[in-house]
């Protein structure tokens, strides 16, 4: 049954005023066997619409390679959205920020020299033209006057933060409609400063808000910008924060200041939860931020969000269930129940091979005079290997990395030197050659692309303009991409050398089936996979030290988890737990 939903004075569905409280869940961060879980509970909670944004660099990973199947079917989840009984916001603008790899951005536009990323650059338009022109197949049919849910869409997203060329965003809005778009768009924005100003197109689009305090104030500020034309709505409100690796500890924000703030919303407003349910950066698609130094993110995006990161009901999730009852009385809320945990015990290790011996099963080397960085070889995500013949023995008084991305292992003769990260890559080096020939392997990796601000111009990885020996820049080098999304070629019959990148194989016997946590305490830093799945990063500083597994990953019988573990920092067996990584 088709219905009309409008932007006036305030939003109406079918002549009606209607009151959006909607919480943000990204089906790409839930296994697909939850999301109608995740999806009962946030309508539980009270809440009548789900936001989602929609990560152009999944669903075209490699340029012109569309994927639309399992975790990215996002017409299933719109679909199950609509079954559930809510409506939908869609924002699909070419970036999302949302503490993903790139702000959503595929790393493949790296490869073309001179892209202009988010402003009015044809050739980047033109990608975006494309990708739109299938992605919209998938979602147009499914708005709300076509019969579906979705009830409104974004342009952009913060773009007040990032520049302020109207010409881009007016395309973009025009694109979108010329795609089949129909229903209301919407633009986001800080409410500071010039971000209303730089990132909003009123005759396009109507502005909203994203912030995490003061909700009555800034919502006032967003009264004056549009004149007290229209409803007013936080987009975005930040009822937590993400972790980094490194930080000190897991961020929390306590319930009582955030259903204040709630309350105080929606007494004059809508609202959009950022996050409701945070889920997972499975895989290498966490992002990254930078400011004085480069602060990638975790791999639980739980968020201190009111369902948990593993889909548990929280007391944030209580106590904004009371307030939204408030303001709609007429929602049927309940508490849901908890999915099952399992504690499959303590795992020994089965096999485990060196990256070095096993290297040219996972790749085939590429020869060139000059490093290249990995999105000039068709590669987005993980590590990139960079080997070459250093020579005689002699002492390498100078040498150094120049145009690396993020963190260089640097090895002779598989022997382990050092490490630079970040603000070291680049600093001069020495060492002594022993050998009458040498070899010089550096595993690069692609730790997460920012995904927000300025140093998203710069985002190439690997090493880009070379590599100094003793003043020189060094010539002819095998590269070897390793997004490890092949692991099934591993060769474990090879040599096992400690204290160098390596890969470790478990196996564990599932009859009862149960989400669980993969505890990585002992191991240094590296990725997990399970059945083949990438499960995403550990890493030794914190402030995650387990990895959530979903049921759905595993299966009856006999499973295969394989580490690879980058700092030589091992242990013979991971324990399978019941216990969270944080308390829900």
């Amino acid at each position: 049954m088709t219905k009309v939903f409008e932007i006036k004075d305030e939003f109406y569905l079918d002549g009606k005023k209607v009151k959006i409280v909607s919480g943000a869940l990204h089906y790409f961060r839930v296994v697909p066997e939850y999301w109608e879980d995740r999806l009962e509970k946030l309508k539980a909670m009270g809440c009548n619409t789900v936001e989602t944004y929609v990560p152009w660099n999944l669903h075209e990973n490699h340029e012109e390679a569309f994927k639309f199947e399992g975790l990215l079917n996002i017409k299933r989840f719109i679909e199950i959205a609509q079954e559930v009984g809510l409506w939908v916001i869609i924002r699909p603008s070419p970036y999302i920020c949302a503490e993903w790899e790139y702000g959503g951005l595929p790393g493949w536009l790296l490869k073309y020299d001179d892209m202009k990323i988010r402003c009015n650059y044809q050739p980047f338009l033109d990608k975006v033209d494309r990708y739109f022109d299938r992605l919209f197949k998938e979602i147009i049919p499914l708005q709300i006057n076509e019969g579906g849910p979705i009830i409104m869409m974004q342009v952009e997203n913060e773009y007040g933060g990032y520049g302020n060329d109207k010409v881009y965003l007016e395309k973009l809005a025009h694109m979108m409609r010329k795609h089949g778009a129909t229903v209301p768009f919407v633009t986001s924005d800080g409410p500071w400063g010039d971000m209303l100003e730089n990132g909003s197109i009123p005759e396009y689009a109507h502005p909203t808000v994203n912030c995490g305090s003061d909700l009555k104030n800034q919502l006032q500020t967003l009264q004056k910008f549009i004149k007290r034309k229209g409803p007013l709505m936080v987009m975005e409100y930040w009822i937590g924060w993400f972790d980094a690796w490194g930080d000190p500890e897991h961020h929390t924000r306590d319930t009582q200041s955030a259903a204040k703030e709630l309350d105080d919303a929606l007494s004059i407003g809508h609202i959009n939860f950022y996050m409701f349910h945070g889920g997972t950066n499975f895989g290498f698609t966490n992002g990254a931020n930078y400011y004085d130094r480069l602060t990638p993110d975790t791999t639980s995006y739980d968020y201190d969000a009111p369902l948990s990161e593993w889909g548990d009901v929280t007391e944030k999730y209580k106590a904004f269930q009371s307030v939204i009852k408030k303001h709609l009385p007429e929602a049927e809320t309940f508490i849901p129940k908890n999915t099952k945990k399992i504690h499959y015990g303590k795992l020994t290790v089965q096999k485990k091979t060196s990256l070095f011996s096993t290297l040219e099963s996972l790749a085939e080397p590429v020869r060139t005079d000059y490093t290249i960085p990995m999105e000039k070889l068709d590669q987005n995500f993980g590590y990139i290997l960079y080997r070459s013949n250093i020579g005689k023995k002699r002492n390498i008084e100078d040498f150094r990395l120049v145009g690396a991305n993020d963190r260089a292992q640097v090895y002779v003769n598989q022997e382990h030197l050092f490490t630079q990260y970040d603000l070291e890559l680049g600093n001069k080096e020495s060492f002594e050659l022993n050998n009458d020939e040498n070899t010089l392997d550096i595993l690069v990796e692609n730790i997460g692309r920012v995904n927000y601000s300025i140093k998203m111009g710069y985002q190439q990885k690997g090493i880009k303009d070379g590599v100094i020996v003793n003043g020189a820049f060094q010539s002819v080098w095998d590269e070897y991409t390793l997004p490890l999304d092949n692991i099934d070629t591993i060769n474990f019959d090879t040599q096992y050398k400690a204290n160098t990148p390596s890969f470790y194989q478990f196996k564990v016997e599932v009859a009862e089936m149960g989400d669980t946590f993969i505890d990585m305490t002992g191991w240094g830093k590296g990725v997990v996979f399970v059945n083949g799945f990438n499960l995403g990063r550990f890493w030794e500083i914190g402030p995650q030290t387990k990895l959530y597994l979903p049921a759905p990953l595993l299966k009856a019988g006999s499973n295969e988890i394989i580490v690879f573990e980058t700092e030589g920092k091992a242990q013979e067996h991971i324990v399978l737990t019941n216990e969270p990584p944080f308390i829900a």
